[in-house]
C-alpha cells in the first residue's frame, strides 16, 4: 500500500497531503460542516470566506442584504473561526481559513489567536463592490503593495500564507506573484476564470511557490490539463460534490501509482513549464529550449552542467545507447523511445522509477531557477 506522501510527495504547514484535491470557499457555504461531508476525498479545505474586521463584516452585511448571496455573518470573528477549526482538528486534512481583512492588523490578530494549525489563506479574490471598497478582496490585485504589506504582517507570525487571487485583474499577474512570492507567501491559489493552461504555466514559470488551480475542474482529463502545465494541486467550488471529488481523488490516484510523478509537466516543446527541462535533449539545435533557457537566465553550458552533475551517480547517470548518452537527456516515458525503454530494461528500472527520478531532477533545476528571490527591480 503506497502511502500519501510516497503517492504524492506533497506537504503543505508541515503536514503530509493525502490528495492533490482541494475544496475552495465559497461565502456562506464552505464551513466545517461543508467539510465534514466530504473529508474522505480531499486533502485541503479553504473554510470561509470569513470578514475579520469591522469594514468587512460590514460589508459582508450589505452584500447578504438582498438575500441573492449568501456569507457568514457574526459579531466576534474569532468566536466564529475558532468554533470551526476546532471541529476540523481531528481531521487528516490541512484546513485554510480565507479571510477578508482590510489591513494587516486585522490578519495579525486572527494568526495571533490561532496559531500555526491553520493555514492563513488571503482573500484578493472577491470582486464584490462593497467586499472591495472596504479595502478587501480584488482591492488587493490593484494594489498590490498593500498584499505585500499583509502576507509580510502574516509571515512575520511563522505561520503558513496563501494568496487566492483572479487572474486578469492585476496589470501583470506574473509581476503580481513574483511580488506575492518575494514578500514571502507559500501558496498562490488562482482562479484561472477563462484564461486557462497558458496563464498558469505562466505563473508556473513566475514563481517556484505551490500552485492551486480553480475553475470549472470537475472532470480528471481536466485536473491533468491543470497539474501537466503547472498545478500542484486542483480546488473545486461551487462542483465540489462527494461523487465528483471521489471520482477524481480515485483517478489521480490510480494515475500516480501507475506513472510515478502524478503532475508531470507536458514537455517543453509540446507547451510544458519549465519543470519539463528535466526531459530536454542537450542543447545542440534550435528548439524551444534555447529560448527558455534565455529567458531563466540559465547558459547552455550550465544547462549540461546541472543535469549531468544531478545525475551522477544515480540510475539517470547511465543510458551508453540513449541518442546522448545518459538518461538525463531522455524524454517523458508517454513518448515512444526504444533507445531509452532499452535502456530501462537493461538497468533494471521500471518506467513508474524513472519518471520518480526525472521528479527529483525537475525539482533540482527549480531550485537553481529560483535560487534568489527576486528584487524590487525584477519583481
Amino acid at each position: 500500500m503506497i502511502d500519501a506522501f510516497g503517492r504524492f510527495g506533497l506537504t503543505i504547514n508541515n503536514r503530509v497531503v493525502k490528495t492533490p484535491l482541494a475544496i475552495a470557499s465559497m461565502a456562506g457555504i464552505v464551513d466545517a460542516r461543508y467539510v465534514l461531508e466530504r473529508k474522505d476525498h480531499i486533502g485541503v479545505a479553504f473554510i470561509g470566506g470569513y470578514a475579520i474586521d469591522q469594514p468587512t463584516m460590514d460589508a459582508a452585511r450589505e452584500i447578504a442584504h438582498d438575500g441573492t448571496r449568501k456569507e457568514f455573518l457574526y459579531n466576534d470573528p474569532l468566536e466564529a473561526l475558532g468554533a470551526e477549526i476546532t471541529l476540523l482538528k481531528p481531521l487528516d486534512l490541512i484546513t485554510g481559513i480565507n479571510l477578508r481583512g482590510s489591513s494587516p492588523d486585522s490578519f495579525v490578530r486572527v494568526a495571533e489567536a490561532f496559531g500555526e494549525d491553520v493555514v492563513y489563506e488571503i482573500d484578493a479574490h472577491c470582486r464584490q463592490d462593497p467586499m472591495v471598497a472596504a479595502g478587501s478582496g480584488e482591492h488587493y490585485l490593484k494594489n498590490p503593495d498593500e498584499l505585500v504589506a499583509v502576507i509580510r504582517a502574516l509571515k512575520a507570525k511563522k505561520v503558513a500564507v496563501s494568496v487566492k487571487i483572479r487572474v486578469g485583474v492585476a496589470a501583470d499577474d506574473r509581476v503580481l506573484v513574483r511580488k506575492i512570492w518575494k514578500a514571502g507567501a507559500d501558496i498562490i491559489h488562482v482562479d484561472l476564470m477563462d484564461a486557462g493552461v497558458t496563464k498558469l504555466r505562466q505563473i508556473r514559470n513566475s514563481c517556484p511557490l505551490l500552485i492551486i488551480a480553480n475553475n470549472a475542474i470537475t472532470t480528471f482529463d481536466r485536473m491533468r490539463e491543470m497539474l501537466s502545465h503547472g498545478a500542484d494541486l486542483v480546488s473545486l467550488a461551487r462542483q465540489s460534490d462527494v461523487d465528483t471529488l471521489a471520482g477524481l481523488d480515485a483517478a489521480i490516484s490510480r494515475y500516480a501509482d501507475k506513472e510515478g510523478w502524478y503532475n508531470s509537466p507536458k514537455q517543453l516543446c509540446r507547451g510544458g513549464d519549465i519543470r519539463a527541462l528535466t526531459f530536454c535533449c542537450m542543447p545542440v539545435k534550435e528548439c524551444p529550449l534555447i529560448p527558455a533557457l534565455t529567458r531563466i537566465g540559465i547558459s547552455r553550458d550550465e544547462y549540461v552542467r546541472l543535469k549531468l552533475e544531478t545525475v551522477k551517480g544515480t540510475p539517470l547517470d547511465s543510458g551508453p545507447n540513449t541518442c546522448f548518452a545518459s538518461l538525463a537527456w531522455c524524454c517523458k516515458t508517454s513518448s515512444p523511445c526504444m533507445f531509452r525503454d532499452m535502456t530501462l530494461a537493461k538497468e533494471g528500472l521500471s518506467k513508474k522509477e524513472y519518471m520518480r527520478r526525472k521528479r527529483e531532477l525537475s525539482d533540482t533545476i527549480m531550485s537553481r531557477v529560483f535560487h534568489d528571490v527576486p528584487s524590487d527591480e525584477s519583481s
